[in-house]
């Protein structure tokens, strides 16, 4: 059975202890409270001291987000602001259907504006629908062979493609050879030369895209010079909905050949590669620095040591009245996946992205994914980012990463203060890639730069 207190509803398995309400796969932390939402969201609303449309913690963190890339060119504040209000609260399919209908109307924009020759016109809707898309996209997981999820995904990536085409820097789609297959991704150049650059290696997490990352990060880093080498791994993207290919822990055999690819062009540096890992991949990446030793440097936004949070484990007292039976967790799981919107949403995707069918399979699968032994075995200088909203991720699970790290350290905290305290920045990515790219500038600036290959 289940025990929920103040904190978190537990069970013990053989092997397993788990806080399956603190599952913390992202480091979540759920209150006995509700945020007040139509949709009966129990999230604890720790992130926001006010909310943009919506009372639900998970729908008002995922508007900010389509809303926050309108300063890189993925958004128009009113389309997203009209589009919210049309959504029933709690209601997935409501917003499958309302962000669905305004990504269809903005691509037909694109797509006249590209007959007419309006090439600049043609490039912002393209842009702004492919990041709608996505949004649509997000919460459609009831049934995890809907087809409507391929559809929307690939309506976001070819929007991409087509704008990427009218894009005034370089933006070169790869596919880096993996085990017997590829990883899809893009390179993107400040310019046409092939001087070989400082690059950034970024990946995105749990449920982002590649794509998405063009607006989050390539953006900003493209404007100081550096090139952006994005790829999609096992469990994201392109690699999950088009190739069948999960997360795994070892997130190592996944880097060492997306730099063995990097380091064969001309164009980058092998010297000044840096890695960039959001949200989930603020485990990823620094596990994979763990073990590929030619970064420059490893940035992980947040930080994340242990996708189960190990505070949350029961008392005695607790452990006797828990049940070892899958059945009954599994029960439990989704008695509360109807009545929390959030907590619904994580469980469906991590199936999804982990290739699980039961929640308990889930919870057991992510029981691997910890840096405790390897954090130690970072090299290179490593950045950890703490939010002080995030509505994932306790502030001491953040910090946790850094204390384990033994290289040369910074850690970097987004506060409520500077009005960036939200998980990944979200809202703030101006100000999120201010302060991660001047420390990334300071880092590989220490390191001489490699002369152009013959």
């Amino acid at each position: 059975m289940f025990i929920h207190n103040r904190s978190s509803i537990f069970y013990t398995g053989p092997i397993l202890i788990v806080g399956i309400l603190s599952l913390v796969f992202l480091g979540i932390s759920y209150a006995d409270q509700h945020s007040g939402s139509s949709g009966g969201s129990m999230i604890a609303s720790a992130i926001n001291e006010f909310k943009v449309v919506f009372m639900d913690t998970t729908y008002d963190f995922e508007l900010r987000r389509a809303l926050g890339y309108s300063v890189s060119g993925g958004a128009d504040i009113n389309e997203c602001l009209h589009t919210a209000r049309r959504i029933k609260e709690g209601d997935d399919e409501s917003w499958y259907r309302e962000w669905r209908a305004t990504a269809d109307r903005v691509m037909v924009i694109g797509e006249k504006a590209l007959a007419a020759g309006k090439l600049v016109s043609a490039r912002e809707a393209y842009l702004r629908a492919s990041n709608y898309y996505r949004t649509a996209e997000f919460f459609l997981r009831a049934k995890l062979d809907d087809p409507r999820i391929l559809e929307t995904w690939r309506l976001s990536r070819d929007c991409f493609l087509k704008a990427a085409e009218l894009i005034d820097h370089p933006v070169e789609r790869v596919k880096v050879p993996w085990e017997g297959t590829t990883l899809p991704g893009y390179i993107m150049k400040p310019d046409k030369s092939n001087k070989p650059r400082k690059t950034l290696v970024v990946h995105t997490g749990f449920d982002g895209t590649g794509e998405e990352l063009y607006f989050e990060v390539a953006f900003f880093a493209l404007k100081r010079g550096y090139n952006v080498l994005i790829f999609e791994g096992p469990g994201q993207g392109a690699a999950l909905r088009e190739q069948g290919l999960y997360f795994r822990p070892d997130w190592e055999k996944v880097v060492t050949p997306v730099l063995d690819f990097a380091m064969k062009r001309r164009d980058i540096d092998p010297k000044r590669i840096a890695l960039l890992g959001i949200s989930m991949g603020g485990y990823l990446a620094p596990r994979a620095a763990a073990f590929e030793h030619r970064l420059a440097a490893v940035v992980a936004n947040p930080g994340v040591h242990n996708l189960l949070d190990a505070k949350s484990a029961p008392t005695a007292q607790e452990k006797e009245k828990t049940s070892e039976d899958p059945a009954l967790i599994n029960k439990g799981i989704r008695e509360m996946m109807q009545t929390d919107s959030g907590f619904r949403w994580w469980i469906q995707h991590g199936m999804f992205s982990f290739g699980k069918k039961e929640p308990f399979d889930l919870v057991t699968a992510l029981s691997e994914y910890h840096l405790d032994e390897v954090a130690g075995l970072i090299k290179c200088p490593t950045l950890v980012i703490v939010s002080e909203n995030d509505h994932f991720h306790t502030t001491q699970a953040q910090e946790k990463l850094y204390d384990l790290i033994k290289a040369p350290k910074t850690l970097m905290r987004f506060t409520n203060a500077e009005m960036a305290g939200e998980h990944c920045q979200m809202g703030s990515v101006i100000l999120s890639n201010q302060k991660i790219l001047d420390w990334l500038d300071d880092t590989l600036g220490k390191i001489g730069g490699t002369k152009a290959r013959r």
